[in-house]
């Protein structure tokens, strides 16, 4: 699904985000310039009605997409995080379930030395 973790991990790990987050500002500056004229676009035309709606909410709306694109990017960035961190604690579990078979093995061989056999 568009809402796994993974899938935004990979977008933000794209060439073309990288260099969204070079240019960033620039990058918003014209993702918002885009927006304005597709607000601006409506059925009572360019500068219609519509231009009153985008004055009063422009600062909101601009606030609201920053924090989106940061909550997004720091969601992909967790999920990265615990990812890794599964994994690590997966290997964390095999090795120290071999370290018990490892120990156990010595136990039974000692026993047996011990027993003189």
């Amino acid at each position: 699904p568009l809402s796994s973790p993974h899938r935004w991990q990979k977008i933000f790990k794209s060439r073309l985000v990288g260099l969204a987050v070079a240019y960033g500002n620039t990058v918003f500056v014209v993702l918002i310039v885009i927006l304005v004229l597709l607000l601006f676009e409506g059925p009572e035309g360019v500068g219609g009605g519509g231009g009153v709606w985008w004055g009063q909410t422009h600062p909101a709306l601009c606030s609201l997409l920053r924090r989106l694109v940061t909550l997004i990017s720091q969601q992909a960035v967790l999920g990265a995080s615990s990812e890794a961190f599964r994994k690590q604690a997966e290997g964390a579990s095999q090795a120290a379930r071999r370290y018990m078979e490892d120990n156990d093995a010595l136990r039974k061989v000692l026993r047996m030395v011990g027993r003189g056999g």
